[in-house]
């Protein structure tokens, strides 16, 4: 069969067609909830900018908590049943809000406790599906099927917002945070129509926790180009957190921009997301899928140096640029490194090593957020930038100490495995 028929396929594959609404459904959900649940503490609940924060950190904490020991139960369940279960718990967790709210009986630790939660179910979520993709999507399309979902992430992370804003205008926040809920359970539903039949229950659920967490890391350290990507990932996802922290008080503060133009200077990097993600595919039927990763990881270094030189001028523009590079970039990078370790990790550690993974590069993101802050204390908000983009910069270097470079195609990641 021409590869090229294959990879265009994939949208002719129903039940991943399927998978791909629930992601919809799923991710526009909870980036509509990005706008609603911290305006429901501020609005209804009159809290301040420290709970505020807790309860940002609060939704990710889990990943730091939880995240290994995820990969590990996942391996050893269906994973489409654990993504609805995870859905379903959310939708209860989330849907709690408006009720408590209309009932007037939400407080703010009952907030935080629901943050909490569906924290932690969502990263249940999001282990068992780059876990269930190969099941559905095989072959050359496993590179197409991941560039599509991508596009739904950068596509909701871009509009969620916006719907959220206009949804509490219209209805209030706490009754926004319904539409979370719906995500969820519609979420769900698409899940339920899939017809390929899920992996069975592994037999060897007993073995001991933390010999199995260890299983999955050593395969992640084993494997140097895997081992490469999450370092690399790693240090990006460390600066670039330190980056999202700072940008607004960058941007009002230091540059002095107006409201309209600080939002809008903010969406730019979900519409580079989603051209990343919808470039991707051509990308990876033209230059092969390792290349087209590689070329994500050296395209962004000049273009982390224009950012800390924006001015309230035509300079603003450079922020957009910077933006969009590094958005349009780690689409593609999210794309390829995801291709490759779902073609190389044998199906019964893939759970796993996808937790691995999380944990590590995941991990990373409330320590650069809370650097940022005590940089730009110590020394101010633009030489916190130049020192965080900085190490954006040279997030890749670690590549160069991997097969990356001499690749064309993930195909070849049995001579890899061998090499490593």
């Amino acid at each position: 069969m021409d590869p090229y028929a294959m990879t265009t396929g994939v949208l002719r594959n129903p039940d991943f067609l399927r998978f791909l609404s629930s992601h919809l459904a799923s991710e526009l959900g909870a980036n509509i909830s990005r706008v609603a649940l911290p305006l429901v503490a501020v609005l209804v609940l009159h809290a301040g900018p420290a709970e505020v924060g807790l309860l940002a950190a609060l939704q990710t904490t889990a990943y730091l908590v939880i995240g290994l020991p995820a990969g590990v139960w996942v391996d050893r369940m269906r994973r489409r049943r654990v993504m609805m279960a995870s859905d379903l718990a959310r939708f209860v967790l989330v849907g709690s809000v408006p009720v408590a709210a209309e009932l007037g009986v939400l407080t703010m630790p009952m907030l935080c406790v629901v943050a909490l939660l569906a924290g932690t179910a969502q990263v249940f979520n999001d282990v068992a599906d780059q876990t269930y993709l190969p099941r559905l999507v095989r072959g050359p399309q496993l590179a197409d099927g991941n560039a599509k979902l991508e596009t739904v992430r950068a596509a909701s992370f871009l509009s969620g917002p916006a719907i959220g804003g206009a949804l509490v205008e219209l209805v209030g926040a706490s009754r926004t945070i319904a539409a979370t809920a719906i995500g969820s359970l519609a979420s769900m539903l698409f899940l339920t129509t899939i017809r390929t039949p899920d992996e069975p229950r592994r037999a060897d659920g007993r073995e001991p926790l933390l010999r199995s967490i260890r299983e999955g890391l050593a395969y992640l350290w084993h494997d140097r180009l895997m081992r490469m990507f999450t370092a690399s990932s790693a240090i990006s996802n460390l600066s670039v957190s330190g980056v999202l922290g700072l940008s607004v008080l960058f941007l009002a503060d230091v540059v002095r921009l107006e409201p309209g133009v600080l939002g809008a200077l903010l969406t730019v990097g979900g519409v580079g997301g989603m051209v990343g993600g919808l470039s991707a595919g051509w990308l990876s039927r033209r230059v092969g899928s390792a290349r087209m990763t590689w070329l994500a990881a050296v395209i962004v270094p000049p273009f982390c140096l224009l950012l800390p030189m924006t001015q309230a001028d035509w300079r603003a523009s450079f922020f957009a640029v910077t933006s969009f590079a590094i958005s349009f970039a780690a689409a593609m990078s999210n794309i390829g490194q995801l291709t490759y370790r779902q073609t190389v990790t044998p199906e019964h550690l893939l759970g796993r090593v996808n937790g691995s993974v999380r944990f590590l590069v995941w991990g990373t993101m409330p320590v650069g957020a809370l650097l940022g802050g005590l940089i730009a204390a110590q020394l101010g908000v633009r030489q916190a930038l130049w020192i965080l983009l900085t190490g954006r910069a040279l997030a890749f270097v670690p590549l160069l100490f991997s097969p990356l470079p001499r690749m064309r195609q993930f195909d070849e990641a049995g001579e890899v495995q061998a090499r490593s």
